[in-house]
This record gives structure tokens, sequence and C-alpha cells, in this order.
């Protein structure tokens, strides 16, 4: 227990470090204390907040909900595969969940970067589509990797990788077929983007992230079980295959919300379940909250990094998670190898 808050409090402190500086630093530099003045609403000036309140917040709030949703995501997959390396990216989940909301952008002209309160049911409902394509990715994975009624690991990988691009070809087939302002949108969308945040994205995510989080973590328990061979668990009197599905279902919600608003973004799923086991240890209960935390740290942070490296142009947040998340998966790689 010591150690999980240890953890959480040290992770907590660079999710805040990283926030602060997001929101105080960019093209238009303000101070703590013009900040703090203008959330308190003590003296208010429009200009502070344009600047806080539609561009940097929403941009902070997001990056911590999509990192907190692809970390629990993450848990809950290597939990039921049994397998360090799943990860919603790499299994192809957040392609699936992509490309669905692709079709819906190609059919409906809903652009990413210019959504506000005026189609905020577009805007609602694009979860939705998400949700049926990371469930379709989900099952042809499940089914391709199932070997005499178990499932096999070696294809696990193999076949989300070819799912992932497969989906990943279809998303950008269609990408193709749209006109040149709709093309720019999904192609900055899809590489992983958070620079068009606003709370109309917020609303539309957050009871994704809360409901089914709040669902994974009351299911965490189970995880510790499922690193037991089958018929031990079953002899527990625990409905197995039903359990799996829905935390198979709960992390596919996560992701597809987080895809939603974000465009894919990997390794986040990969990385914060590993880092926080070193932490704390095996037992889920703790992982899931401090890989959470870790989450969004990461995102907020690589985001910052994303703003700033090369102002005032930006990179794509995915851009900079792939940079870190790349090596950090070759490392597993050896790892599980060895």
């Amino acid at each position: 227990m010591k150690r999980f808050i240890l953890a959480f409090i040290a992770f907590f402190l660079l999710l805040a470090v990283g926030s602060y500086l997001h929101i105080t630093n960019g093209v238009f530099d303000m101070s703590i204390l013009d900040v703090v003045k203008t959330l308190l609403r003590i003296d208010p000036n429009e200009k502070f907040d344009l600047v806080i309140f539609d561009f940097r917040l929403p941009r902070i709030v997001i990056a911590a909900l999509v990192g907190v949703g692809l970390a629990i995501a993450g848990v809950v997959l290597q939990g039921i595969t049994r397998n360090g390396l799943a990860d919603p990216g790499i299994l192809g989940i957040n392609a699936g969940a992509g490309s669905a909301i692709v079709l819906f952008m190609f059919f409906f002209q809903v652009r990413m970067m210019g959504a506000d309160m005026s189609n905020w049911a577009s805007v609602m409902a694009m979860p939705l589509f998400g949700f049926a394509g990371g469930i379709l990715a989900a099952v042809l994975i499940f089914l391709f990797s199932y070997k005499h009624g178990r499932l096999d690991m070696q294809r696990l990988i193999l076949t989300g990788l070819a799912i992932n691009s497969g989906f990943g070809a279809l998303s950008m087939y269609l990408s193709l077929k749209m006109n040149s302002k709709d093309y720019e949108s999904a192609a900055l969308w899809m590489s992983g983007s958070i620079y068009n945040a606003n709370w109309t994205f917020i609303i539309a995510m957050l009871p994704w992230i809360v409901l089914f989080g709040i669902y994974a973590y009351k299911k965490a328990y189970l995880l510790d079980y499922f690193q037991l061979e089958e018929e031990h668990i079953k002899s527990l009197g625990i409905a197995v295959e039903r359990e799996k599905m829905g935390l198979l279902l709960a992390s596919v919600g996560l992701v597809s919300a987080c895809v939603s608003v974000s465009g894919s973004i990997g390794f986040i799923g990969l990385m914060a379940p590993h880092i926080a086991r070193q932490l704390v240890g095996i037992r889920h209960q703790f992982v899931m909250p401090i890989a959470a935390v870790i989450g969004a740290a990461l995102l907020v942070c690589s985001d910052f990094v994303a703003k700033t490296v090369f102002a005032p142009s930006e990179l794509s947040v995915g851009i900079v998670v792939s940079i870190i998340g790349i090596p950090y998966f070759l490392y597993l790689l050896v790892k599980v190898k060895g």
C-alpha cells in the first residue's frame, strides 16, 4: 500500500507539473498568477479567458482522459490475454475504431477540426461508431487467434498486426476519397492529435470513460485470477468467458471513446501497465489506478512537447508518444524473448 500511495503521488505531481507547463506556455505565454486569477474569475480578462477556456484547458483535460482510458484498456487487455505485449494499438482495436469513425466522417461530412456545439449530435455519435469498429476488430482478432479452443498468444499479436494494417489501409482509402479540406482534417486526426480539443468532445467521451472505467476497476480482481490456468479459474466458480467478454467490451468502449476525440494514439496502453506493475506489483486493483495516472501524465507531457518543440508549428501527439513507445516495445520484445 505504501508503494501504491508513493507511486500515485509521484505521477500525480508529474501530471500537475505537465498541466502547469501546458497551460502557461505556448505562442502566448502566461504567468501562474494570470492563470489562477482567470480560473477564480478575479479581474477576468477576455484574452486570458479565450486562451485558457477555449484552447489550453480542454486540451489538457482531453489528454488526461485519453491517457486514463487507453491505460485502463491496456491493463484489461494484458490481463485477459496474459500477454504483456497486448495493447489496443498493436492489436488493431484502435485501427478498427478509427476506420469506423473515418467512415462516419466520410458519409456525414463531419470535420474533426471544426466540431462545435452546432454539430454536437454528430460528435456524440462518433464514439458509437468507434465502438462498432472496435468490436469488429476485436471479434476478428480473437476469432483468428483461437487454436484448439485456446487463445494462442503468437497468433494474437500476428493477427492484431494484420488487422491493424488492414483497417489502417481502409482508413487511408476512405480519407483519399474525401475532398481536400475533409482529407486534411481526417489525416491530422488519424495521426493522433488533440489539437482540436473542445468541451463538446469532453462531454461526448466523459460518460464512456467514467462508466467503463468504473466497471473495469470493479472487475480488476478477476484479472488476477485470469493469470491462472483456465481449469483452476473455473473451479473457483468464475464464469470465465462471460467475464472476459464483459471486460473486453469495456476496453473496446474505452478505446472507442478515446479514438473518437484524439485519433489513433498507440503505446500508452502498452507502457503505462508495465510501468505500474514494476512500481506496485501484479495485483490489478493497484495496477489499474496507477496505470491510469501514468497514462494521463504521459499524454499531457507528450502533448506539451508536441506543442512546443517546433513552435509555432506543432507535432501530432501520436508521433511524440510513438518516439517513446517504439523503443520501449522493442525492449519488451527482447525481454520476453530472453
